[in-house]
């Protein structure tokens, strides 16, 4: 079986991922995929919070492409931040149901969450398109992937196709009452310290382990970034936290599953 990595959370941190990714031998210095037929699951938020987000999703499509060529796959998952961008970019300053209209509609709480001017004003169609058609959930060799350390999915649906087409028709909608359900489901962390939980999502989307983003494992796990250097399983073994806070001083961590 071809080798299994995950990364997630790069925040527009582009180099940073660049080096990371050379590190683990899946690029070469030109930038390049050299990772033949090695496997790599992104997990989420590759916006905001640092210079070139756009550059983050150009690369990984641009790597999709090439690992696909040389038998390998590259593949990436919806995150909270890219669903903040794309409202940000449906609504702009109308605004956010139920919140107050000083805080500058979708498009202020984009800004406050670290959107960035230059990702939002060099947004294609395209870009669009790609990040719109994106899993939320996928399972690869027994590993649950998901963005958030949360139960919010069970809300989308029973099965990783329904969740997946859920949000996929979500993301297609105009109603902001949608999207604002969408956001905040998106935005829970914490839930999978319960035993309980973890069962209930592997039993429902299968898997024996779930991997996920989201929730640093600096400001949320509380490690240094001196311990910050691999990542993080809790509750009996089951959930693997891989988010190295770089926004934070941290690291983007690309961690082999199989």
């Amino acid at each position: 079986m071809p080798p299994l990595f995950a990364a997630s959370d790069m925040h527009g941190h582009r180099s940073e991922f660049r080096d990371a990714l050379h590190d683990a031998g899946l690029i070469d210095t030109a930038g390049d995929w050299c990772g033949a037929d090695a496997r790599l699951w992104l997990l989420g938020d590759y916006f905001d919070r640092g210079p070139d987000g756009l550059g983050v999703v150009d690369d990984i499509r641009r790597w999709s492409t090439q690992a696909a060529y040389a038998g390998g796959d590259v593949q990436a998952l919806l995150g909270n931040h890219e669903v903040f961008l794309m409202a940000a970019h449906r609504f702009g300053t109308d605004p956010v149901p139920g919140w107050p209209p000083e805080e500058g509609g979708y498009y202020g709480v984009w800004r406050l969450y670290g959107g960035r001017e230059r990702d939002l004003r060099r947004l294609t169609p395209d870009h669009l398109a790609w990040l719109s058609s994106r899993p939320t959930l996928a399972l690869a060799d027994d590993h649950l992937l998901a963005h958030c350390d949360s139960t919010g999915y069970l809300e989308f649906g029973a099965s990783r196709n329904a969740v997946n087409d859920h949000v996929n028709a979500a993301l297609a909608s105009s109603d902001p009452y949608i999207w604002l359900h969408l956001w905040s489901r998106f935005c829970g962390r914490g839930d999978l310290v319960s035993p309980a939980a973890v069962d209930k999502l592997l039993s429902i989307y299968g898997g024996s382990t779930i991997v996920h983003g989201h929730s640093t494992l600096l400001s949320h796990f509380g490690l240094t970034p001196a311990e910050a250097v691999t990542a993080h399983r809790y509750t009996g073994g089951r959930v693997l936290a891989i988010d190295g806070g770089v926004f934070e001083g941290g690291r983007i961590l690309v961690t082999r599953l199989t």
